[in-house]
């Protein structure tokens, strides 16, 4: 049964055939590109949607691009091939495949085959519910824990009681989203593990469903515990964005007032002392320490949030993409044919 989040606004009971598209990222994956496509064609052939999948190459090199070419020669109703110049991370490949998508209703999964195609309907019928957002639940994980698996587990915690929106697997690449979710906001770093986030912060409707999880088969993952520390300093943008984006006085002078209490409280300390014992107070490490690190701290906070939204200005300003496009087969604006 699916955990449900948030309740559905309204049950919608539309009977027309809805427009799926499933956007996969392919970082070399050459082993895994055929039984991905004969997994999700058996999964939707026959359903009640019309679909598309929209594999995207995030700059392979072992000739998984070669391969997904094959496959969108052989099926030209439903495969599209997104060719990226060079590796530019997940994240930036998802948003160059939902850029390129025509459903209504977008699949996001991993092309390693861990994600099981035959859950997509499920996640479908959610959707069909009313939800805005399914979000997969790899429930029984094929990880290694200590690598894997156990800090994810942490960083679900961590990102839940940040955000307030409550799941157990942010990181599970397979969910399903109605196209307005996804609209509103660019994604950067490793964002596209906090859309549900983004999501819940506008009141989007959100349920979580257990889906299958397999070993993987073939290549090597591309993520290790140095991802964890990418995740942690991308939560930090998104309270951020979430809660002070539109008042930052709260967060900045919050800050600056705990700041000025703790340096108040030294200087309190310090006269005190000299006070009773005639100690010097300008020339006391405790004065100097305190000094340079509270200076020292609050800069690197805010020049790094400052940075953050700079950075989003430049882009959005400009309409300036996070990815360039080398070509592509089979979707609107083809660039070969």
């Amino acid at each position: 049964m699916p955990i449900s989040k948030t309740q559905p606004k309204a049950v919608r009971t539309n009977t027309k055939r809805l427009t799926v598209t499933i956007v996969v990222p392919v970082y070399n994956e050459v082993d895994s590109v055929p039984e991905l496509h004969r997994q999700i064609s058996a999964a939707m052939n026959g359903s009640q949607y019309d679909w598309e999948v929209v594999f995207v190459d995030d700059g392979s090199s072992d000739g998984s691009l070669q391969a997904l070419e094959v496959v969108a020669a052989k099926d030209r109703k439903h495969a599209r091939v997104i060719a990226l110049r060079r590796n530019f991370g997940q994240t930036a490949a998802l948003s160059a495949g939902i850029d390129h998508s025509v459903g209504e209703i977008i699949v996001l999964m991993d092309g390693d085959l861990q994600n099981d195609p035959a859950d997509i309907p499920l996640l479908l019928e959610e959707i069909r519910k009313g939800y805005d957002l399914a979000s997969g639940w790899r429930k029984f994980r094929k990880d290694n824990f200590i690598t894997r698996t156990f800090p994810s587990r942490i960083a679900n915690w961590i990102i839940s009681r940040v955000t307030g929106v409550y799941l157990h697997d942010y990181g599970c690449t397979l969910k399903a989203y109605r196209r307005e979710v996804l609209t509103g906001f660019r994604l950067y770093g490793e964002m596209h593990r906090f859309i549900p986030a983004y999501a819940g912060q506008v009141g989007a409707s959100i349920t979580e469903v257990p889906v299958n999880h397999y070993p993987r088969m073939h290549g090597t993952s591309k993520y290790g515990l140095e991802r964890t520390i990418k995740v942690i300093l991308d939560l930090f943008t998104v309270k951020f964005m979430g809660g002070f984006v539109n008042k930052p006085i709260y967060l900045f002078g919050g800050v600056g007032m705990a700041f000025m209490g703790l340096g108040g409280l030294g200087l309190i300390f310090l006269f005190v002392r000299r006070m009773l014992y005639g100690t010097g107070t300008v020339d006391s490490p405790v004065f100097l320490l305190s000094a340079l690190l509270g200076v020292l701290g609050v800069q690197s906070i805010l020049m790094g949030l400052l940075a953050e939204m700079s950075v989003r200005t430049y882009h959005e300003s400009q309409s300036k993409p996070i990815y360039t496009v080398r070509y592509s087969i089979g979707v609107k604006g083809d660039t070969q044919s």
